[in-house]
């Protein structure tokens, strides 16, 4: 290129020296362009930075395709240097001070208006505009006897009705849709300030207008039938959102309110307080799980005349009756294992008197405190045949342990046993979780024991004791903890079984049918019932958009800006909503991610229970196990990855279309593009959660604060408190670092109703003022002593009973798209270390075509320095 092309060039503006490029596009140009002054040398230094995998001295003819993909990347997806090197900040900093220097003496101006105006009007109509005299006024209109008289009942709940069909039926233009959203969402946003529970009330009732609208639209508005393909889309997807909106309104009755009841206190006389059986079935449990909850039990608070404990063992194992004559409790085994645990509690039922039975699952460790918060409301009425308390789990389960999330975002199990549990005792339709309850033998006894006509025998249990008008309560009081399940496909197990009994109910016992419960148990019942067949509706939310990306099926056959303003709100008041009512107890949006790795596997196991209610069996939760190696499941991550891999081909489709298809559909194209960008982040989610972190310990820590003193080898002593517990060990604060040599064998004592018990251990490791212990040789009496001054302490579980109410719906949102981001970088990870066995041939190519890629082009230089 000659000197004047270049001066010519440089002098239009067309193009800028590479040293001086204000763009990619400006850089890249220029360095095809124009020669530098310094000479060709000088370019080659440029061309190097921004192709540093290209050698231009030895240039072979895979550099083309380098050099095109490079300049491809730079121009599309990077753009380097542009913000940092093509602004003069000295320029620009002080424009935008200017330009918000103004905004903000504009703002200054508009408030200074809106208040002066706020005080004329105050002056002008302080009746108004007082707040204490219009509360007032409020509150004595509310409190009239006309309200009292039934005629204005009747006529507001009409009213009510009568407003609401107009909402949800009226037709709407796009501007009067977006108007109605806008001032329904101002009023919602509003209202979520206020505390209390009437605004969430008042929440419930916009987002049912605003869900059911949306419905109506769906099933009178968006059913395209001029192909058999858009008829089938169209339908199958508004099948699965009644679905999903019969479960939100039935979910929005269940926990609107809150029961929130307290202990009854016992008689001040023991002589008064009835005898319990204590009933601990076991399988084949590690000895080791069983130990710490029979320990616990036989330290319940309660008089040992009136106090039994019975191991139920299934497995008839040798170890276990030896452990139980050792330590003194009942041991009961069984010449017939039918119907597994129900029979097993069953058969005990019949070798055992006492007039309440208490039931625990093995590795749940009652505080001693149990029975006296749980017995009082017996004693005062005869009709309570059930008081369940919440499940607590002290160690991790397989989402909060491969997510990382332990502590710090609600487990799966939080919002059934923190706000579902306690609206359904609002309605006297508590549910029998099968461990942490008190039953009354009499009304068990009537029932025929335990239900064992289907796998989920707890909740049929107590949906039969209902039937026969007796009462149930529940008492969201942590009593017990115990272990979750250890890895994913176990819990996938559990959840199965829980599903496939639920169906069986809904369908041999459907609550919705027959005699004794009132309308609130049928809809209590039927919702935790229906909540189980999400499976199809999950599947057909993560295929949905493919059915138009793919094959050009309208499931809404309507314009782009119709869905946005009738699907968002729809979602946006659901989620709002259910956050002010739900933030303590679960994060916004983890249930999708929740029933999105579950999905796929109670599909099948739920249809098959609707059509033969008969077939299936109890499979016993594995607890008490370790995962020696951390490992990515590829066997239970097979539907996601199939279900990823048509969201992926899905999204390269409505690429496609965006640049082939025609302009009408641009919109539609975006807004599945979107909701399949949405489904993949889920099963990104999905995936994080199928990575199995290594899990060695054999007994779990728990974090607590207790007071102890600790004994030194030179008989001195230190008033300490602990970091964390567990069975095996303990970590503990000292008040000034002390050093002590590995394996220095120490005392420590804790305190339990006034008395002082020591144990033996040895240090593991001081750092600090922190010193880790194991405890060593622990006598019989003295691991039954250690369990009942730490895991069997009445306030053991009280710290983790607060919970922080999430506070925006974002957070959970942002909580998606980043599990969605690590569940990719997971799967490239294991995909990489899949394929390393392979043939060095092969091996050897993907590196050849690694060296494709773009790179990252190196720092600007500027007069030698980077």
């Amino acid at each position: 290129m000659s000197s004047r092309w270049t001066r010519w060039l440089l002098a239009s503006g067309a193009v800028r020296h590479p040293d001086d490029a204000a763009s990619t596009s400006t850089v890249l140009l220029s360095l095809f362009l124009v020669a530098p002054p310094e000479g060709w040398h000088a370019w080659g230094r440029q061309a190097r930075r921004f192709f540093p995998h290209v050698d231009f001295d030895r240039l072979r003819l895979s550099d083309a395709l380098r050099i095109v993909l490079q300049c491809l990347w730079l121009l599309l997806v990077r753009r380097p240097g542009e913000a940092r090197h093509g602004l003069d900040l000295r320029q620009v900093l002080p424009r935008e001070r200017r330009r918000w220097s103004e905004r903000r003496h504009l703002q200054g101006a508009l408030r200074l208006y809106w208040l002066r105006f706020k005080a004329w009007a105050v002056r002008r109509f302080p009746a108004l505009l007082d707040r204490s005299r219009l509360r007032g006024s409020v509150e004595h209109a509310a409190l009239h006897p006309f309200w009292d008289h039934w005629l204005a009942s009747y006529a507001c709940y009409a009213l009510a009705v009568l407003l609401a069909v107009v909402c949800i039926t009226t037709p709407f233009d796009i501007a009067s849709q977006a108007l109605f959203v806008v001032l329904l969402l101002a009023m919602a946003l509003w209202v979520r300030r206020v505390p209390g529970p009437v605004p969430t009330l008042i929440l419930v009732v916009f987002s049912i207008t605003v869900s059911t609208r949306y419905i109506w639209w769906r099933a009178t508005s968006t059913i395209n039938d001029d192909t058999m393909a858009n008829l089938i889309a169209g339908v199958v997807l508004l099948c699965a959102e009644l679905y999903a909106w019969v479960v939100l309104l039935l979910g929005f009755f269940q926990t609107s309110w809150m029961l929130r009841r307290k202990v009854v206190a016992l008689p001040a006389d023991p002589g008064l307080w009835p005898s319990v059986d204590v009933f601990i079935p076991t399988y084949n449990e590690p000895l080791r799980v069983l130990k710490p909850t029979i320990y616990a039990a036989q330290a319940l608070d309660w008089p040992k005349d009136k106090l039994n404990v019975y191991i139920l063992d299934d497995g008839s194992r040798e170890e276990v009756r030896r452990f139980a004559e050792e330590i003194g409790v009942g041991y009961l085994i069984r010449e017939q294992h039918n119907h597994a645990k129900a029979g097993n509690i069953n058969h005990a039922l019949t070798l055992t008197d006492g007039e309440f039975v208490a039931i625990f699952d093995c590795d749940h460790i009652p505080t001693r405190s149990f029975l006296q918060v749980t017995m009082g409301g017996f004693l005062g009425d005869e009709k309570l045949a059930l008081v369940q308390t919440p499940h607590h789990f002290f160690s991790p389960d397989p989402f909060e342990r491969n997510l990382n999330s332990f502590r710090k975002v609600p487990n799966e199990n939080e919002l059934f046993y923190g706000r579902v549990q306690d609206g359904n005792d609002l309605w006297n339709a508590t549910f029998f979780c099968g461990s942490c309850a008190v039953l009354r033998r009499g009304p068990l006894e009537e029932i025929g024991g335990i239900a064992v006509e289907t796998v989920t025998e707890d909740a049929h249990t107590s949906l039969k004791l209902h039937r026969r008008g007796y009462r149930s309560a529940y008492l969201n009081l942590v009593q017990a903890a115990g272990l979750a399940t250890e890895s994913l496909s176990a819990h996938i197990g559990q959840r199965i079984r829980w599903a496939r009994g639920m169906t069986q109910i809904f369908r041999t016992d459907n609550p919705l049918f027959g005699k004794g419960l009132s309308l609130a148990q049928r809809i209590c019942y039927s919702n935790a019932m229906l909540h189980f067949l999400y499976g199809i509706p999950r599947t057909v939310f993560l295929t949905a958009p493919l059915a138009f990306l793919l094959l050009h099926a309208y499931t809404i056959y309507a314009p782009a800006m119709a869905i946005v303003l009738y699907v968002l709100p729809h979602m946006i008041f659901a989620t709002i909503t259910n956050s002010r009512m739900h933030g303590q107890f679960r994060r916004s949006y983890w249930g999708e991610i929740y029933e999105t790795v579950l999905a796929w596997y109670i599909t099948l196991p739920t249809t098959i229970a609707l059509l033969f209610p008969k077939l299936g069996k109890f499979n016993v939760t594995a607890k008490g196990g370790l995962v020696e190696e951390s490992y990515f499941d590829w066997n239970i991550t097979k539907p996601y990855l199939v279900l990823l891999s048509l969201n992926l081909l899905g999204l390269l489709a409505g690429g496609y279309r965006l640049v082939t298809g025609p302009n009408d559909e641009l919109g539609t194209v975006l807004v599945n593009m979107a909701w399949t960008g949405y489904n993949l982040f889920l099963l990104g989610a999905a995936l994080a959660v199928a990575k199995e972190s290594r899990q060695v310990r054999v007994t779990h820590r728990v974090h607590a604060r207790l007071p102890l003193t600790l004994h030194l080898p030179d008989g001195k002593c230190l008033p300490c408190h602990s970091s964390d517990y567990s069975e095996g060990g303990m970590a503990i604060v000292m008040p000034h670092a002390v050093k002590l040599a590995p394996d220095t064998p120490l005392h420590v004592s804790l305190r339990r109703s006034g008395r002082s018990f020591a144990f033996p251990c040895l240090t593991v490791f001081t750092k600090g003022n922190r010193l880790s212990l194991r405890f060593s040789a622990l006598s019989r009496q003295q691991e039954m002593d250690l369990v009942q001054c730490t895991f069997g302490r009445a306030d053991a579980w009280l710290r983790d009973e607060a919970r922080a109410h999430e506070g925006t719906p974002m957070h959970g949102l942002r909580d998606i798209f980043r599990l969605g981001r690590d569940g990719f970088h997971l799967l490239i990870v294991q995909a990489l270390d899949y394929l390393d066995p392979l043939p060095s041939r092969l091996k050897a190519l993907a590196r050849r075509l690694a060296t494709l890629l773009p790179r990252q082009p190196a720092p600007h230089t500027i007069q030698g320095k980077t």
